[in-house]
């Protein structure tokens, strides 16, 4: 990484990525900002280390960290993928063995096919082949009704098992998220630098709350496919805000802001 004074810690599906055709189009001129000025960005996401890698390249930032699987784990910079810690194979352990009553209405992606995981995403069968690879985390759809699901995460919280809801999935994993790596990247980065950067993240979910709430700005990003985040109590402060565009639009416009108001 490179000693800019700024980090933007980013989500991409419903945030960077439009969330019905997955496209960055509208957030082209903020990554060529980024690039130029060489801020670092580090992707943070839901998505698996094999989904991360090429799409980080893409965009032109290999040479940074991103956080993977909501929290569970970190790609490092310019790695292709994580090794397998058998972290995921035991969570499905786990999963069956719960009661059926509750473990029938929790569907997970090893229980999906590919062709299933491409409908119900929107993505290609390629991208929905890397989506099944997991290494920590299983994404799923409940189909229970509201009492179930407050049992069936009381249950999996006996075993230290966490759950988080994304803009389209249950999330079920071991634990981390992404604020506490975000901690730790920008950790990393002040020993490399010699400074602490100011930090910036945006996220359109429930499960980019902790992320938006520990950097120095966050920025919640319109997502009108789903219900969103409830008003802030850092809102009041200024330290968050929204943005006024969905999606790559309102983030372009975003990160054009602040890199603005921190290059003068």
């Amino acid at each position: 990484m490179v000693d800019s004074g700024l980090i933007i810690f980013s989500d991409l599906d419903g945030t960077l990525l439009d969330h019905h055709d997955y496209s960055h189009a509208a957030a082209l001129p903020a990554l060529e900002v980024l690039r130029r000025n060489n801020i670092p960005l580090v992707l943070a996401s839901s998505k698996t280390p094999s989904e991360m890698a090429p799409l980080r390249a893409e965009f032109g930032f290999s040479h940074c960290p991103a956080i993977v699987e909501n929290g569970a784990g970190v790609l490092a910079a310019n790695a292709p993928d994580i090794a397998s810690s058998g972290s995921y194979e035991k969570l499905l352990t786990q999963l069956e063995d719960l009661p059926k009553a509750l473990r029938m209405h929790f569907v997970g992606f090893s229980q999906m096919t590919v062709a299933e995981i491409a409908t119900s995403t929107g993505l290609s069968h390629e991208g929905a082949v890397r989506a099944k690879e997991r290494c920590f985390s299983e994404p799923g759809t409940w189909h229970g009704d509201d009492a179930q699901l407050k049992t069936f995460l009381a249950v999996l919280s006996e075993q230290d098992i966490f759950a988080k809801q994304g803009g389209r999935f249950l999330t079920i994993s071991f634990g981390g998220s992404k604020a506490a790596r975000m901690a730790e990247i920008i950790t990393m980065m002040q020993d490399e630098t010699g400074k602490k950067p100011v930090s910036i993240a945006l996220g359109d979910a429930p499960n980019d709350l902790e992320m938006l709430q520990a950097a120095n700005h966050g920025v919640i990003i319109l997502n009108p496919a789903h219900a969103g985040i409830p008003k802030l109590p850092e809102e009041d402060c200024g330290q968050i805000t929204r943005s006024i565009q969905p999606g790559p639009i309102g983030w372009n416009e975003a990160v054009l802001n602040h890199v603005s108001h921190y290059s003068h």
